[in-house]
């Protein structure tokens, strides 16, 4: 049996939010890739775990459209073996990921993996220099045949689907372009996808070393993929764990540090940490109100996270070179628990090059 905060504590050890100081080359959350979606993204969240991202550029990341479609940021000496590990298990996965853009390919009696090889194959070709996303998705819309395309009414035009768009730019070795609005697709130089992933960039092994304990169907969420096709690949070394009552796996190598998680740490999660991504919400939120603050449909806040317990969210309130950070507790907040707070939202002002207004506390 292990409780809530044995396994919250177990993810901020793996994730390594309780650490002052580390290097990109031993960032655990780089091997499943950090998602970098809005001001407090990817390199916030690097940040949050000791690196130094002022020092960033592109010849040490790279961003790529990959798990959920979503711009992840990798180390760029990976980008081979990232390329095999979100390569999708099957056709049918590759259907299910792409979702109601699958439909009208099966109808035409296209493979799903075909119609990305082929989208691929395209889009290479267009792109032989940095070029906007709406120019790519523009001349792909002229060469690819009606199963690809889709009406829009709000544009009255025709378009692409978006997911398989997403999904076939890494087929095609391209690369989003580091603080690009709208984004630039070019060509990733030198690149060369492994014939494997190996242990280490596997998917279902890194969520399980990062958001682990879990089920296949937590990892198959995350991923967008079928149940079925994770538990054909599920790892043979792992353990049986129980969590509220529920069945989970963890990787064998990970049972002591498991069973011996601490922490202290206080930390301004951004809204798609990988903290927050993890599939069993219950556990990270077991309220009901709690979680629907915290993962509203549109508009996510961040998530105060203290010594391994989420007890709060937060936004900032951004005014020309200040910024404000509104937190509203779930809980009383301690004066310490208040103070590292501010601490973090001087951090964060720093981070986006700007002067702290103040904290404001909710009631």
């Amino acid at each position: 049996m292990i409780d809530q905060r044995q396994v919250l504590n177990f993810r901020v050890q793996a994730q390594q939010l309780d650490r002052a100081e580390g290097m990109l080359e031993d960032t655990a959350v780089l091997d499943i890739g950090v998602q970098e979606t809005g001001p407090d993204g990817g390199r916030w969240a690097l940040a949050l775990r000791g690196v130094d991202v002022a020092a960033l550029s592109g010849e040490d990341v790279i961003l790529l459209w990959t798990v959920r479609g979503a711009p992840h940021l990798y180390r760029r000496a990976d980008v081979g073996r990232v390329a095999a590990a979100v390569e999708p298990f099957s056709d049918a996965d590759a259907g299910k990921r792409i979702y109601d853009a699958a439909r009208p390919l099966k109808a035409a009696g296209i493979g799903i993996l075909a119609a990305l090889d082929e989208m691929a194959a395209q889009m290479r070709a267009i792109v032989t220099m940095p070029t906007v996303k709406g120019d790519v998705s523009g001349r792909l819309a002229e060469v690819m045949p009606e199963p690809y395309l889709r009406f829009c009414r709000p544009c009255d035009a025709t378009h692409l689907y978006e997911m398989p768009f997403r999904l076939a730019a890494v087929r095609a070795a391209l690369e989003l372009r580091l603080d690009t609005s709208p984004p630039v697709l070019q060509r990733i130089a030198g690149f060369r996808k492994a014939t494997a992933s190996g242990d280490r960039f596997d998917l279902i092994r890194a969520y399980l070393r990062l958001l682990g304990p879990a089920t296949p169907k937590h990892v198959a969420d995350y991923l967008d993929a079928p149940v079925k096709d994770v538990k054909a690949l599920w790892p043979e070394d792992v353990i049986e764990v129980t969590v509220g009552g529920e069945t989970r796996w963890l990787l064998v190598a990970d049972e002591q540090a498991l069973a011996s998680a601490e922490t202290k740490a206080t930390r301004l999660l951004g809204p798609f940490d990988l903290f927050l991504q993890a599939k069993d919400r219950a556990t990270l939120v077991p309220g009901t109100a709690h979680a629907k603050e915290l993962w509203p449909v549109l508009g996510r806040p961040g998530a105060v996270l203290v010594d391994g317990e989420l007890v709060g969210t937060w936004r900032p309130r951004k005014s020309g070179k200040t910024l404000k950070v509104a937190v509203q507790p779930w809980q009383k907040l301690t004066a310490t628990t208040r103070n590292n707070v501010v601490e973090q939202a001087e951090r964060l002002a720093a981070y986006r090059a700007v002067s702290l207004a103040g904290v404001e506390f909710a009631t």
